[in-house]
């Protein structure tokens, strides 16, 4: 759905969606395979595709009404089997529109098996002026598995002249390996308030890569802000502590922050999954 005045005041007057998103990966003699695609409400896979070879299989998930409105309720939960590699991407920015009096959820559990994949690079999200929005994701890991998760949240519409004055986003987020606590985030940003250092310092971007797996060299992290270093001056970080590589990104432009991910994510791939990081034709359309 476009970001016109039509769209927005339809949602206005919509009722809140139910939305559910199930799906299953396994390791088939070396072919990944979406083996459970069960949806419920406007949120869904169409198809498995594999742009790499059968190894990776790629999944892009669709949210047809384009946009989440107050009082909306969405939760996927993703399992790659033993072996199995997904790579799970968005078409589009995620638009989440005012609340109307109304808080919206997205729950997302993730599983990944025995040395396993599952990279998790959707789009970014905008929050317009006034949502309310919880947003949770945990993630469990088996003994060999590796995660490779981004987000990038656009706090209002920059481009429309328009602040996240009002309004409150409220994040947690975990990973587990073999049952242990390896990774525990929440925190809230308030419209409003985002100009304190202890928020977005002013700034109306903000983005975020966590990865783990194997160890990783200490020259990879080099690399990362040497390749960083030559994009040009940017409010930047990286760090990896207790098997937990976590880069962080506080800018104005989406686009900007989308290349410093990418960036990142063309450096630890291959050293965590020993695969090349060829740009996902969906973040170039």
């Amino acid at each position: 759905m476009p970001d016109t005045t039509a769209s927005r005041e339809l949602a206005a007057g919509h009722s809140a969606w139910q939305a559910s998103l199930t799906l299953g990966f396994a390791d088939d003699a070396g072919t990944t395979r979406l083996f459970d695609n069960r949806h419920y409400g406007p949120l869904r896979v169409q198809k498995a595709l594999y742009p790499e070879d059968a190894r990776v299989c790629h999944a892009i998930v669709v949210h047809p009404p384009g946009g989440v409105v107050g009082g909306d309720q969405l939760s996927i939960e993703v399992g790659v089997g033993p072996r199995a590699h997904a790579f799970i991407a968005t078409p589009g920015a995620a638009k989440w529109y005012k609340a109307n009096g109304k808080v919206s959820r997205q729950s997302m559990r993730l599983s990944v098996g025995a040395d396993a994949a599952l990279e998790w690079l959707p789009q970014e999200t905008i929050f317009f002026d006034t949502a309310n929005v919880v947003l949770e994701q945990h993630v469990e890991l088996a003994a060999g598995a590796t995660y490779l998760g981004c987000e990038i949240l656009c706090m209002g519409r920059r481009g429309s002249g328009e602040s996240f004055n009002t309004g409150t986003v409220t994040q947690r987020s975990s990973i587990r390996r073999d049952g242990k606590l390896i990774w525990w985030e929440q925190g809230a940003m308030l419209g409003g308030r985002l100009d304190s250092p202890l928020a977005l310092d002013g700034k109306t971007v903000c983005a975020t890569l966590i990865a783990t797996g194997k160890p990783l060299a200490a020259a990879v992290l080099a690399d990362i802000h040497s390749d960083i270093a030559a994009d040009g001056a940017h409010l930047f970080g990286v760090t990896h502590t207790k098997g937990v590589i976590v880069a962080r990104h506080l800018g104005d432009d989406s686009e900007t922050a989308r290349r410093l991910m990418l960036i990142v994510w063309r450096r630890l791939r291959p050293h965590l999954l020993g695969r090349a990081a060829a740009t996902p034709r969906i973040w170039q359309t």
